[in-house]
């Protein structure tokens, strides 16, 4: 295969029908959310929580613009929203692109983003789409904006309650990780993992490390966390994980903001994780 220019999963994007509530309901976790802005097309305002180089992006649509938005998200939506995508960065996006044609892989050319802070910081990008041959919930982009710059969006880029650092990984719930796993290979132009049971969402998993962060796809195994999310919302993204300085100092700011005693587990690893 090729190699390619992906450098590191950029972000998730999560999809909420009522942002205010979304950012309430983040901040009680524990992340540090702030609103984000408008987006240039689309209909859409977002919220972030910057982590050291990555974020979580809680994305919804603005007040009397649903017309703009897209029949995907609106449908989304109206089921309830969530984890829909997974941003995987480039750092050569064009080059990306032609690699992903050359695999037969089918994608959109690179098209211009941006989106204008409530401070009125102009932030852009380049991003490419899969098409319809290969409907996995991930998208590429290519920052334009170099990061310092993008870190000025929030007021303490990094500063969570939580004690989130960055993300490590996310997870893609399939039906067959065999098959999903060879997809997902030639889309990313890597090799592909060998299959190992991960004992926190309890399923079959083949995780593609890219850069510092690693993207899971998992068939459930028995019942657990991955099966549950696909009973309830089919295959897709339900998990992302999170470096965190402190698990009890997360548990203790979520009880403290009125949230249950998150189930924790042991990973593969012999690390610690804890589910919210």
């Amino acid at each position: 295969m090729a190699t390619a220019m992906l450098t590191r999963i950029d972000h998730v994007m999560i999809c909420v029908p009522d942002l205010a509530r979304g950012i309430d309901a983040y901040r009680r976790i524990g992340f540090d959310v702030q609103p984000g802005g408008a987006h240039a097309s689309g209909g859409t305002e977002n919220a972030i929580a910057f982590l050291q180089d990555d974020y979580l992006e809680l994305l919804g649509v603005r007040a009397g613009r649903s017309h703009e938005a897209s029949a995907g998200l609106v449908e989304f939506l109206a089921r309830g929203g969530g984890l829909r995508y997974i941003a995987v960065q480039s750092d050569d996006l064009a080059a990306d692109v032609a690699g992903m044609r050359a695999r037969g892989v089918q994608v959109s050319d690179p098209a211009e983003g941006g989106r204008r802070t409530p401070g009125g910081q102009e932030l852009r990008w380049r991003a490419a789409a899969l098409g319809a041959r290969n409907p996995l919930p991930i998208f590429f982009i290519q920052h334009l904006t170099p990061l310092a710059q993008r870190r000025r969006q929030v007021p303490r880029p990094g500063a969570h309650p939580n004690g989130a650092l960055r993300l490590d990984r996310a997870y893609v719930a399939v039906s067959d990780v065999a098959r999903e796993a060879e997809t997902y290979g030639r889309v990313l132009g890597m090799p592909v993992p060998k299959v190992v049971r991960g004992n926190v969402i309890k399923a079959d998993m083949a995780v593609f490390e890219i850069g510092p962060t690693g993207l899971g796809v998992a068939q459930p195994a028995e019942p657990g966390p991955a099966a549950e999310a696909r009973a309830r919302r089919g295959p897709g993204p339900f998990q992302a994980l999170y470096r965190t300085r402190s698990l009890d100092a997360a548990a203790r700011h979520m009880a403290g903001h009125g949230l249950p005693p998150p189930a924790r587990g042991i990973r593969n690893t012999g690390e610690h994780a804890m589910l919210v």
